[in-house]
């Protein structure tokens, strides 16, 4: 399912509005010494998705897809899939964003009940919003919460998926501990995330790895107790207590070809604030196994066992 963007800010703000809202992107963005956390990165993006349609704000899984709000649709599906998602089911999405792939999840794998979890109330507010609006609020509970400190009863829910928001969590080991107590006994978790390469090769390579990853870890207020490689990421589960691990790496299919795709539709950066399209521009010029040479991309599924060793 998706939908016109119709929520894109309007053009016409006051100018002592627009200049500290410039003002608060060139902070951002341009000061090496300003680092913001989650909802305040994300009051300032606000709804301004480079998608055309709907309110996506993942980087798009690209096997398939040849735009964008495909391609975000597709990242969605992929994990609803591997966390084998079923009619009847309860869901949590922790981390829901405007609430797209929960309308999406509804419509097509049939879920009983979703209940989302998100910190940022600006987001709350707006996917809320959307949510009453077409008539799904007696299936989509979304709720201003906590991913380490859920505000729910044990063994409450049948699966758990954190698409593209597991990285900001403080820690992603504290939201581990807390999906696996509100899964019930064989309850599935998938999970859709950034992750630091290992910095391998020569001196360059090497460089250009820690250089990319300390980028995006800066700007996109990732933890620094959240930066580790694929067999760390199994480990951390397996000492949770979850089985049936997979941590698979999917970058070849998220970066480069989203990279290639905006270099070509200098549309999409339209929809963006003017400074955040201006360091994309920047971003774009360059080659993409540069920009992303120390960024892995992982999706994540474990289950919670049918009966717990004590």
């Amino acid at each position: 399912m998706q939908h016109t963007n119709e929520l894109q800010p309007s053009s016409v703000q006051r100018p002592q509005h627009r200049a500290r809202e410039t003002l608060g992107y060139l902070n951002w963005l341009f000061n090496p010494f300003q680092r913001l956390d989650v909802p305040a990165i994300y009051d300032l993006l606000s709804t301004r998705a480079a998608t055309e349609h709907g309110l996506y704000l993942n980087l798009g899984y690209w096997q398939e897809a040849t735009d964008l709000d495909a391609a975000s649709a597709a990242l969605a599906d992929l994990v609803a899939e591997a966390v084998r998602l079923a009619p009847g089911e309860t869901l949590l999405d922790v981390g829901y964003g405007f609430a797209d792939q929960d309308m999406r999840w509804l419509e097509r794998y049939r879920p009983a009940r979703i209940i989302g979890l998100n910190l940022t109330a600006s987001q709350v507010a707006v996917a809320r919003e959307r949510i009453a609006s077409r008539g799904l609020d007696a299936r989509i509970d979304l709720r201003q919460g906590s991913a380490t400190a859920m505000d729910l009863p044990d063994e409450s829910v049948d699966k758990v998926i954190a698409l593209e928001s597991a990285f900001h969590f403080r820690s992603r080991e504290q939201f581990l501990r807390e999906a696996f107590r509100v899964l019930r006994p064989g309850g599935r978790i998938a999970i859709a995330d950034i992750i630091p390469r290992p910095a391998r090769g020569g001196v360059w390579q090497r460089f250009k790895r820690r250089a990319s990853w300390a980028l995006v870890a800066g700007k996109f207020s990732i933890p620094w107790e959240n930066a580790y490689p694929i067999p760390t990421y199994h480990a951390k589960l397996k000492l949770r207590g979850y089985e049936q691990i997979k941590v698979k790496s999917i970058r070849d299919q998220v970066y480069a070809p989203l990279h290639l795709w905006l270099r070509a539709h200098p549309a999409a950066l339209q929809r963006l604030h003017p400074t955040a399209g201006f360091a994309a521009r920047l971003a774009l010029s360059r080659d993409p196994s540069t920009v992303y040479a120390g960024l892995d991309y992982v999706v994540v599924t474990a289950a919670k066992p049918l009966r717990l060793v004590r």
